[in-house]
């Protein structure tokens, strides 16, 4: 039974974008509609019985945040998906209290999407299905527990030092489930386990502090710190610092050495 997804933003090119996206990769068991504000995107999770909002935060009016509140308040089940170009812990924070399943930065890459929607869909068909797992004794649930926290602290270790040796590559997250042996959507699911945001955010994060690190040296050229990092456009990395930090590449370094100077 094709799954009903609602895409919600105020810019028209992003909505259609992602929404294109949709149709190519999941179009095929879901069915999409769209609104272009939290308010449009309430009517019609109503009327179209919604089951996987995707939302963007920032709209005039009632926000993103405020939508899904409702949304959850009329269908306890209904599965909520967060984009944003704010990497805002606030936000964060605001998404955990709906009980959204992902909070995806933009830019981000359409498998994470994608992913996002599968999972959505496999606690949907959950839900309805009913599917309750079977008890175990208390002593059997701690082993478990315990295993499973040696294997997330391997697959971590390893996820680490794969980044920290390729981060200046062009790596994506398909690269790294290929070398973990997994399936990409496994591997997604995995990667949040381990640290708590997908890889997108977690690599930009990475990248970021390589080059904070580096511009505090003011013999390198900002350019190169770039490629350095891992962004081989320097006008793309110079948005993805401001994006981050709060301020450019340039600004950074000049505030640093104004407070040495201090």
């Amino acid at each position: 039974m094709q799954k009903r997804i609602l895409v919600v933003d105020d810019e028209p090119i992003e909505r259609m974008m992602l929404c294109k996206t949709l149709e190519k990769l999941v179009g095929d068991s879901c069915q999409i509609f769209e609104a272009k504000n939290g308010r449009e995107a309430v009517e019609v999770f109503e009327q179209e019985d919604i089951q996987i909002a995707i939302l963007d935060i920032e709209m005039p009016g009632i926000n993103g945040l405020e939508a899904a509140r409702m949304m959850r308040e009329r269908k306890e089940e209904c599965v909520i998906i967060f984009i944003t170009a704010f990497d805002d812990f606030s936000y964060a924070k605001q998404a955990v209290t709906v009980k959204a399943i992902d909070y995806i930065l933009k830019p981000y890459e359409s498998k994470e999407i994608v992913y996002a929607v599968e999972e959505g869909k496999r606690l949907i068909d959950k839900y309805f299905s009913g599917a309750v797992e079977k008890e175990q004794s208390k002593e059997n649930a701690n082993v478990d527990e315990n295993i499973g926290d040696i294997r997330l602290s391997l697959a971590r270790e390893t996820i680490h030092n794969y980044i920290k040796a390729h981060y200046m590559e062009d790596i994506s997250m398909h690269n790294l489930a290929c070398v973990m042996n997994y399936s990409d959507a496994h591997f997604c699911k995995l990667f949040k386990q381990c640290f708590k945001v997908n890889f997108t955010s977690y690599l930009t994060e990475y990248r970021i502090n390589i080059a904070k690190a580096m511009l505090e040296d003011p013999r390198l050229n900002i350019k190169d710190i770039g490629v350095a990092s891992g962004y081989t456009d320097s006008n793309y990395f110079a948005r993805v610092f401001k994006r981050m930090v709060g301020c450019t590449p340039t600004e950074y370094r000049a505030n640093v050495l104004v407070n040495r100077k201090n």
